[in-house]
């Protein structure tokens, strides 16, 4: 089983819409729980969570890692939504691997060329599939969930994500 630990500020509708794509994954026993760590929103934030039947916690992401359950964590960015079929390839990569792993951006978010090369993307941006016991050394220091998922050698699986629009 894996937890799901989303960082957020200010992104009620962004947080609904990633939530929406994990509910056939909660319903199948996939994700156990949800986490989301709050970083100080003054919106509707945590109605969103918690009409959602999210843990919702003010801290940042070491504080959202340290409470998770699983042995294995998702991490994910307000508004990125997995694609249907995505349990069974993290299902895999889990029994199989100890590595980190991240998705494949959808077919409809893929760019040319130059605009991925000019483009700056980030390290959560693909989501971020990894065990608790790697996670949680880093998180500890971190300030935020980007620090976590920056610089790690990841494997890719063949699931697909949507990516989460920039933000304004």
């Amino acid at each position: 089983m894996l937890s799901v630990v989303i960082e957020t500020r200010n992104n009620e509708e962004a947080l609904a819409r990633t939530l929406a794509s994990l509910v056939g994954a909660a319903v199948e026993g996939t994700v156990r729980e949800v986490i989301v760590c709050d970083l100080g929103s003054s919106d509707q934030t945590h109605k969103v969570a918690d009409q959602a039947g999210c843990h919702y916690i003010t801290g940042g992401i070491g504080a959202g890692v340290a409470q998770a359950k699983s042995d294995w964590l998702l991490l994910l960015e307000p508004g990125a939504r997995l694609v249907d079929g995505w349990t069974e390839a993290v299902q895999d990569h889990m029994e199989m691997m100890a590595m980190p792993a991240r998705f494949s951006r959808s077919r409809l978010d893929r760019q040319p060329f130059f605009s991925r090369v000019l483009t700056s993307r980030t390290a959560l941006s693909e989501g971020l599939v990894i065990r608790k016991s790697q996670a949680l050394p880093l998180s500890r220091h971190a300030a935020d969930a980007e620090a976590v998922a920056r610089g790690l050698a990841t494997k890719r699986i063949s699931a697909e994500i949507r990516v989460a629009p920039p933000r304004k």
